[in-house]
């Protein structure tokens, strides 16, 4: 058995996120989704009577981002309709992948879209800035939303990108600095946009796959202007971009039916893995020198049919770095897993072991993140769909499904050992954030700080 406390060792590149105690994008400062302090096991709101809930505040409108945090402030999205008459009828549904009301209806609603700014220690908000007020330009899945990108912010501005409704830049104070529109395209099936941006000193990078004329942009923090644009080979994805600080230099990387690696201060292509097709919507994870790359298995009769492929990338490649015919291994690949279980949920890893969760069957998959070993696959027992990313302290893992349920693990490659159900009986979605031992958990009703109690 590989005890959790051993990993938090072992990832000692999260001391970042140790220091600051703070969580400026999407997974955390490193993407890693690892809090630096022990987080609660247990909590509950039965008939009124909270437990180990600090605070919570009333959500209007839409939105499966997460939040973030900086110096004890909270900052969140929400596509919010302009009439309140039209706000229950527009909340995501939790329809098990069907269409569920007319997506031609949402179209036509007039959305204010807002940035919101909570005092991380009480939930009171500081104040909220809409950025723009209109008619979606696009149709979304009626289980996604108009607010589903994480913000993200450098501790000097914060910017929040509304997919195809723009990219919007406002300082710590809520005023809007600059506005970007990077362009309207069609997405697959009308299912709508989810790629978070992602942050590199002064430059964000933003992932625009769609079905027309797919791109990936480096923005310039201050002004808004562009630094690079590169096209993209690929339509319709959902990962977001990930940077990869590793021992040789740093890497942008960006998923897709081919992963690809750029340099971030150009957009020069550094290399490029076939992951055989599939589905990209999970986010990578690094332990320092070795980054796990993966997307979905596709069975649906689509031009994508396949994937399912997770990849150990070790540092230094340059072009095609695919390992030859059927080969599992290659000079700057440690191992290559199939059928590896990996849907839309990012992994975590916990005691040398990636956790990777299924969205519909309420699965998880154990690999040994040295060799590719599956540890072990089981039900976690009662679990619904798991959508939102699982997250770690070092301790044990906390996995959120669709119905508000939070299941937490102990990490083993033993099997699977379920320590606490937590329930809140809401629609849940979006990945929480974590920062000084809370929990900053959003449903579609509310957004709960979850804390031990002193």
């Amino acid at each position: 058995m590989k005890s959790c406390a051993i990993a938090a060792c072992v990832l000692a590149f999260s001391a970042t996120v140790i220091a600051a105690e703070n969580y400026p994008q999407f997974r955390g400062a490193e993407a890693n989704a690892i809090s630096a302090s022990p987080l609660p096991l247990a909590w509950s709101e039965i008939d009124g009577t909270q437990t180990n809930i600090r605070w919570k505040y009333p959500l209007q409108g839409e939105g499966w981002s997460q939040p973030i945090l900086w110096e004890g402030r909270v900052y969140l999205t929400a596509a919010v309709p302009a009439d309140p008459a039209q706000a229950n009828a527009t909340q995501p549904e939790s329809n098990n992948g069907g269409y569920g009301r007319d997506r031609d209806d949402l179209v036509n609603v007039v959305y204010t879209y807002r940035v919101i700014c909570l005092d991380a220690q009480t939930g009171v908000e500081r104040w909220s800035t809409t950025v723009k007020e209109g008619r979606p330009p696009l149709p979304r899945h009626s289980t996604n939303t108009y607010a589903t990108e994480t913000p993200l912010t450098d501790g000097s501005r914060i910017y929040a990108y509304f997919g195809m409704n723009g990219l919007f830049c406002l300082d710590m104070e809520g005023s809007l600095l600059w506005q970007k529109d990077l362009g309207t395209y069609e997405m697959r099936a009308g299912w709508g946009t989810a790629s978070s941006p992602t942050l590199l000193d002064d430059r964000l990078f933003v992932q625009v796959d769609n079905q027309e004329q797919s791109f990936l942009v480096a923005i310039d923090t201050a002004t808004g202007e562009e630094a690079w644009r590169v096209p993209r080979d690929e339509q319709s994805q959902y990962s977001s971009p990930f940077i990869w600080k590793n021992s040789q230099r740093t890497e942008l990387i960006v998923g897709g039916m081919v992963y690809r690696s750029h340099a971030p201060a150009t957009g020069e292509l550094l290399w490029q893995i076939d992951m055989n097709k599939g589905r990209s919507s999970a986010t990578p994870v690094a332990i320092g020198d070795r980054l796990y790359i993966g997307n979905e298995f596709r069975n649906r009769g689509g031009d994508d049919d396949g994937g399912g492929r997770l990849y150990a990338v070790m540092p230094g490649g340059q072009g095609d770095i695919t390992p030859p015919g059927n080969s599992t291994s290659g000079e700057f690949v440690q191992w290559r897993m199939d059928e590896s279980g990996i849907q839309m949920a990012s992994p975590t890893v916990c005691g040398g072991n990636l956790y990777f969760f299924e969205r519909r069957r309420g699965i998880v998959h154990c690999v040994d993140a040295a060799t590719g070993r599956l540890e072990y696959t089981s039900r976690v027992r009662g679990a619904s769909a798991f959508w939102a990313s699982p997250w770690t302290d070092g301790r044990h893992i906390y996995a959120l499904d669709s119905n508000g349920n939070t299941h937490v693990l102990s990490a083993s490659d033993e099997g699977l050992e379920v320590v606490a159900v937590n329930t809140l009986e809401q629609q849940a979605w979006g990945t929480p954030a974590i920062a000084d031992g809370c929990i900053y958990l959003r449903t579609v009703d509310n957004l709960y700080c979850i804390a031990a109690e002193q």
